[in-house]
């Protein structure tokens, strides 16, 4: 090796280290994220009607499950309102820590709950109320992950960059699936119900220690250095956004409703169709599950990339063109009861999710300036959540319940999708463009 070509090698290991670095500081709170909700949406489908409401019907105990799952986006605003302004206020990487940290401790928490027979109904309005600290620490999160890496790296990948915060659910759901697939495989179905059911939710501390010692290896943004050396913060982001940003706001939500609910049927609502309506087994349903994840942990990051190069709009929109359609097509698969056909299904669904999530972390956060970035992104991201993802499994629930029919579920993701479409054609394209400061 030349000495030239020694010295570009050295100089760029820093470099490499550190892009290294900001995407697992990127990604970390966010597996964090969707391994919290993982865990307890597959709880809430497999095992919270005995736990926390044993003296309710089967089917009504689901839906009070996936109510309590909806309390966690219903808090969601209440956090983004919070620390998108501190974000806004005092820095990216210091909200992150602290959201961070509440996250595990809630999650863990759940973890030591007692259950209904230990002390009745105190034990659904503790759960309830995590759920809800949970949602809240969780409205702070999603933005500065992306922020952390997209304003830290190379402005032509930004949707690269920021698709490694878009890992979150593929990661968060491997690692909880996972973690419930092996306790199911070793446990008792007794075992589980007394005691396995709680080690997941304990075992997210050991994330949280992880995350804090990557996060702790990152600087603050530049973007956010240079705004607060310039004296331009703002002094009231939230009223900013709503006074002067609305619509890209309004644009913003849209543009993710459809993919939260697609989500939320192909991860959440297909444990309780394929265990409770079909009456195949858990472990069946679990494995696909971990198939799909895979797929669409690697679709994110290959759109993310692709939307650099094509623009987000083109790749966002196809995207939503192709889950309205698959929403028709999935339960006819799921339906056949075959294992190809199943894990054929969810596949399907994750990358073509993967097709609208790679692209939606830079789409959503540029549409705001510098100031009210961290605000207008979080504020967009909870308020999604709650239309979209939130109530997303217990209308699933009740539309199969009242209608008898797939069909009635199929529509309801095909409107969904319909939103983000229209939100998608009024926004403008933001690949090429310099982010506002």
């Amino acid at each position: 090796m030349s000495a030239d070509a020694a010295l570009v090698s050295v100089a760029a290991a820093p470099e490499k280290a550190l892009r290294g670095r900001l995407a697992g500081a990127s990604s970390v709170g966010t597996v964090l994220e969707w391994y919290d909700f993982t865990i307890y949406n597959t709880m809430a489908a497999l095992i919270f009607n005995q736990v926390f409401f044993p003296s309710v019907d089967p089917f009504v105990g689901i839906l009070l499950a996936f109510s309590t799952y909806a309390v966690g986006y219903l808090s969601r605003p209440l956090g983004g309102i919070v620390f998108g302004r501190l974000g806004d206020k005092i820095g990216r990487r210091a909200v992150l820590v602290l959201t961070l940290v509440a996250m595990g401790v809630t999650t863990a928490a759940m973890g030591v709950l007692p259950t209904y027979n230990a002390i009745g109904a105190w034990s659904p309005f503790l759960l309830v109320t995590l759920r809800f600290l949970q949602g809240v620490a969780l409205g702070g999160e999603w933005a500065g992950a992306v922020l952390l890496s997209m304003e830290h790296g190379r402005q032509d990948r930004r949707g690269l960059n920021a698709s490694w915060a878009q890992i979150g659910p593929s990661g968060g759901t491997l690692l909880a699936t996972a973690a419930i697939a092996l306790l199911t495989a070793t446990l008792s179905d007794a075992e589980f119900v007394a005691w396995g059911w709680r080690v997941p939710f304990i075992g997210s501390a050991v994330l949280v220690i992880f995350g804090l010692w990557v996060r702790s290896g990152v600087e603050e943004t530049p973007m956010f250095k240079e705004l607060e050396s310039a004296h331009r913060k703002a002094e009231a982001p939230v009223m900013d956004v709503l006074r002067h940003h609305w619509r890209r706001l309004l644009i913003a939500i849209g543009c993710r409703v459809g993919s939260d609910v697609l989500y939320a049927l192909v991860v959440v609502f297909t444990l309780t169709y394929v265990t409770t309506v079909l009456h195949l087994s858990r472990d069946l349903a679990l494995r696909a599950l971990l198939i799909g994840v895979v797929f669409n942990g690697v679709g994110v990051l290959v759109f993310g990339l692709l939307s650099d190069l094509f623009g987000r709009r083109l790749v966002y929109g196809a995207g939503a063109v192709l889950a309205a359609i698959f929403a028709f097509v999935y339960f006819p698969l799921l339906n056949t009861a075959s294992e190809i056909f199943i894990v054929l299904a969810i596949i399907l669904g994750e990358v073509i999710h993967a097709m609208m999530f790679g692209p939606q972390a830079a789409f959503v956060t540029e549409q705001f300036a510098t100031p009210v970035r961290y605000t207008g992104a979080s504020l967009a991201y909870t308020f999604a959540g709650v239309v979209g993802g939130g109530f997303a499994p217990l209308l699933m629930a009740f539309l199969y319940g009242r209608f008898g029919t797939t069909l009635a579920v199929s529509w309801y993701v095909a409107a969904a999708l319909g939103v983000t479409l229209a939100a998608i054609l009024a926004a403008k394209e933001t690949a090429k463009r310099p982010l506002e400061v």
